[in-house]
């Protein structure tokens, strides 16, 4: 157990390899209840969103989600969020560690005709990823998997706990997030989908394996790969902001660097053999630095050290040839295009 977002959390179970490749292979069970969940409502909710997020919550139709950034006036990121949009209301989900923060930052940006409603500690929220998810999930619900898309939701009911079933992860796999609306009910439910999947070789996975995993999948992390010093542009991550939606908060700023290009890009490293990158080790080229890594880690689906960096422009084209100081050691690296991992469909 860590500390981890002001709560404890589970580093492992049975090992970080041994949940990895559950979830890659076969299916894993994460507590994620430490991700912020903000309701809003009211008669502005639609517009009190739309100026806070970078993407169009007006392209998606009630039932679905979006992925988006939350800036600030200078186009730096709060946070990275997913929006739910509902019939006149709106599930805002934030990083656990920007809560306090991001509650503050929505409450103070939006009007009194808004209802900013942190529900974070009354519910629960659940994970379970990997190919056999839905075979796992099938038998307990009501809801018709078959028929829900990814980032979309439906309200049902899993081992009769009332819950959004959302296809949904942060894994690089198919798989569900489940909403527990009374988070007293998440221990029955944590329980019911383990003995129901423990058969079919589901593993109960923590944040060790959850980095992993959403590293090969190319996925950021806020507070590592991104900050409130980063546009999305650089991070990678401009499709996200649609500039031709209306005025939302950072979208001058946002215009100017798209116009201008960003001074620096985020690109994935192939490190050769064992060796294992981490947040801060120097990324060279020619002897000199050229930028620094956000995340690394030995992929275990690949079987080779894995990393992201932020460099110059010209440097991020992929087949680029670079290297790592990893604590004085300079180890081999080749720019590769992201996700490092894809899943077959």
């Amino acid at each position: 157990m860590v500390e981890f977002g002001g709560f404890d959390m589970p580093l492992q179970y049975s090992g970080i390899r041994e949940e990895h490749l559950a979830v890659r292979q076969r299916a894993g069970l994460f507590d994620i209840s430490h991700m912020g969940r903000v309701r809003f409502g009211g008669d502005h909710t639609g517009a009190a969103v739309q100026r806070l997020v970078t993407n169009d919550l007006e392209r998606i139709e009630p039932g679905r989600a979006m992925y988006s950034m939350m800036c600030n006036d200078q186009g730096g990121i709060i946070d990275d969020v997913v929006v739910y949009r509902g019939l006149g209301t709106a599930l805002v989900v934030i990083n656990a560690a920007c809560r306090d923060k991001d509650v503050a930052w929505m409450r103070d940006h939006t009007d009194g005709g808004t209802v900013v409603d942190d529900i974070s500690d009354q519910t629960a929220l659940l994970a379970l990823q990997g190919p056999g998810a839905e075979r796992i999930l099938g038998p307990l619900t009501d809801a018709d998997l078959e028929k829900l898309r990814p980032f979309s939701t439906v309200d049902g009911t899993v081992a009769g706990v009332d819950v959004a079933v959302s296809r949904t992860g942060y894994t690089g796999e198919d798989g569900f997030e489940l909403y527990v609306w009374t988070a007293s009910q998440s221990e029955r439910l944590w329980d019911a989908l383990l003995e129901a999947g423990t058969p079919a070789g589901l593993l109960p996975a923590g944040l060790g394996a959850r980095d992993t995993l959403r590293l090969e999948a190319g996925l950021r992390l806020y507070g590592q790969d991104m900050d409130e010093e980063t546009d999305p542009f650089s991070a990678g991550l401009g499709w996200t902001v649609k500039l031709d939606k209306g005025d939302f908060i950072g979208a001058g700023a946002l215009r100017d660097i798209k116009k201008r290009g960003p001074e620096r890009r985020f690109a994935g490293l192939g490190l050769e053999g064992r060796a294992i990158a981490r947040h801060g080790h120097r990324v060279c080229v020619d002897g000199r630095q050229a930028g620094a890594v956000t995340s690394g880690t030995y992929s275990f689906t690949l079987g080779h050290g894995i990393a992201t960096a932020y460099v110059s422009p010209e440097l991020a084209e992929p087949g680029t040839r670079l290297t790592v100081d990893i604590r004085g050691t300079t180890a081999a690296a080749e720019v590769v295009p992201l996700p490092f991992y894809r899943r077959s469909t």
